[in-house]
């Protein structure tokens, strides 16, 4: 009998990409990568890649762990996903990081933005809407983990320190500001305002390119010199600070390497997140099948273009692995030592093992896992990491602190094109929305979002 040209793996529920409405979708192995194959009984047959590493896309499998849920929930199941967001008692994981937005506006207009946001686009939300916003947070998550306050560009609120003001009174592990760094660079006494908030408080810091062309491209401006003041006004304040990379194909993958060797030299930063460009907003022309970069792609241009570090070195998160990967490393002395390798997926999550590969210690597996989920900061893991120091060969490090850690996150957020309801129901990453809803990431965008709310509710209505 023929053969197919490709291998069926699993079956899921996808979106079609045009009518937003839910489709039968396969997933298929062909010429060493992995697809969606879907059809539209109105816009026919989609063809989307999804990963580029068959071997990694079958382990990523092996990282799941038990769903930890919120305390509550904030809507009902009645649509069926992704039509019920808010969250709904069929969401499978709790909120590690959520997203304040307290701005539409920004100072800036980029060609990427999933938000739309632009300097007259919406409005600024009331400080009381702010804390409303975060007191749902709280009411949902209890201690939560890590709050990121986010816009627009927030640092243009008029309100902004009062804002922090109140962030920081609620009982939130690791506060994050989410920037383009525009203020930063042109006002060294809101940078020195800024590092009155450490410790559990890190900036987000979009960190794209080294390149004109690519940045005007991508930001619609030439931001280099606006990184390195940036950058130098953190360093000189010690302000904790994560590079956050939005790449695009063929546009700046090329550098992946060179920013995690750059990012290594600067005094103020704890690591690098790259977050493959969500197909949203103003992107336009975008073939799925050839065009995504996918979280695996990403993976493989990091084992390529950096020295550092090793396929056993970026491992899925098991809170959501099919959306994120995380590498941890030591910085001491100069030198830069990978953790993430001395991991054994089955001691990290196996309960019926009592010993990990490095330490005869049943109780260190609850805080490895607690450690390689996106819900503990980096800063949140050093007691950890001091006992997991000390049975590395040959490494001493009995003062290791938050500046001798390292940490490269692979953050995929799901589009229309390769929407997957298994992978969604495990998104970790919320929006609190302005109607008090927490909700995914990606859905926000696809559904949530002012302008798409009308159109929600037709799907709803099944027109």
């Amino acid at each position: 009998m023929p053969n197919r040209p490709y291998t069926y793996f699993d079956f899921t529920l996808s979106l079609c990409s045009t009518c937003l409405k839910r489709v039968d979708t396969k997933i298929v192995f062909e010429n060493e990568q992995v697809f969606m194959f879907k059809n539209c009984p109105e816009h026919g047959f989609e063809k989307v890649l999804i990963a580029t590493d068959v071997e990694y896309y079958r382990n990523a499998r092996n990282y799941a762990k038990p769903s930890e849920i919120p305390l509550k929930f904030n809507t009902d199941t009645h649509y069926g996903c992704p039509y019920d967001c808010g969250l709904c008692p069929d969401h499978e994981q709790h909120s590690c990081l959520t997203v304040v937005e307290i701005t539409d506006r920004c100072n800036l207009t980029c060609p990427t933005c999933y938000a739309m946001s632009s300097p007259s686009y919406g409005r600024h939300r009331s400080v009381a809407e702010v804390e409303r916003m975060l007191d749902i947070i709280v009411a949902n998550e209890g201690t939560p983990d890590v709050v990121q306050i986010s816009g627009g560009e927030p640092t243009v609120h008029p309100d902004f320190f009062e804002i922090l003001d109140i962030a920081k009174s609620k009982p939130i592990r690791h506060l994050m500001l989410n920037t383009n760094g525009i203020r930063i660079a042109k006002d060294e006494e809101f940078t020195a305002r800024l590092a009155t908030y450490a410790p559990d408080f890190e900036i987000y810091l979009q960190f794209d390119s080294f390149k004109k062309e690519v940045l005007e491209q991508m930001r619609g401006a030439d931001l280099r010199e606006v990184r390195m003041k940036a950058l130098a006004n953190l360093n000189k304040y010690n302000l904790s600070t994560t590079l956050v990379v939005t790449l695009q194909k063929g546009l700046n993958t090329d550098e992946i390497g060179a920013i995690i060797d750059f990012a290594l030299t600067q005094k103020c930063v704890r690591g690098v997140t790259f977050q493959p460009v969500q197909v949203a907003g103003r992107i336009e022309n975008f073939n799925p099948a050839t065009d995504r970069y996918t979280l695996t792609e990403c993976r493989q241009d990091i084992l390529a273009q950096s020295t550092i570090f090793e396929p056993a070195d970026i491992i899925p998160v098991p809170c959501n692995p099919d959306a994120l990967a995380m590498a941890y490393a030591l910085k001491l002395d100069g030198a830069v030592m990978p953790l993430t390798r001395y991991i054994d997926p089955s001691d990290l999550l196996d309960n019926s093992k009592n010993t990990i590969v490095y330490e005869q210690d049943e109780h260190l597996r609850e805080r490895m896992v607690q450690l390689f989920s996106t819900g503990n900061s980096v800063e949140c893991a050093t007691n950890e990491l001091q006992e997991i120091m000390c049975c590395l060969p040959k490494i001493q490090a009995p003062n290791l602190g938050y500046e001798n850690l390292f940490r490269i996150i692979i953050m995929r957020f799901i589009d229309a094109y390769d929407f997957d309801v298994r992978a969604i129901k495990k998104s970790c990453v919320h929006i609190v929305s302005k109607e008090g809803k927490i909700i995914p990431f990606e859905t926000m965008n696809l559904f949530y979002r002012d302008e798409k709310q009308a159109y929600l509710e037709e799907l709803r209505k099944g027109k």
